[in-house]
């Protein structure tokens, strides 16, 4: 299994998104084999979507340790997604994870695509 990248961390986990993380690693049985991966994708409202979930490391991924979870990006992706902070929300009108991406020039309503 490849080791974690000790560079700077390109993006940052708040303590409430890990906290949810890991209660849905717990109750769909992902096992630490598995890490998180953040990536963007085409698409989406704004030009770009997040890709966030569990997976394994792949050949053209860094891997991070942020705030204790271990973290796949592709390299490609981090022009994108430096300098990001993923959080979870939990409200009246809003529940889920949200990204403030320093990076996105435009964001859509849902929140979940961006363009850069």
């Amino acid at each position: 299994m490849a080791e974690a990248n000790t560079q700077i961390e390109p993006i940052q986990l708040t303590d409430g998104a890990v906290k949810q993380l890991r209660a849905i690693m717990s109750e769909q049985n992902i096992t630490d084999e598995y890490g998180l991966r953040v990536g963007v994708k085409g698409g989406g409202c704004s030009g770009f979507s997040y890709q966030l979930g569990f997976d394994h490391p792949k050949e053209h991924d860094d891997i991070y340790l942020i705030n204790g979870m271990r973290v796949f990006m592709q390299k490609a992706h981090a022009i994108y997604l430096l300098g990001m902070e993923i959080d979870w929300v939990e409200g009246l009108n809003n529940r889920g994870f949200s990204f403030n991406n320093p990076n996105a020039k435009d964001t859509c309503g849902c929140g979940t695509s961006f363009s850069a």
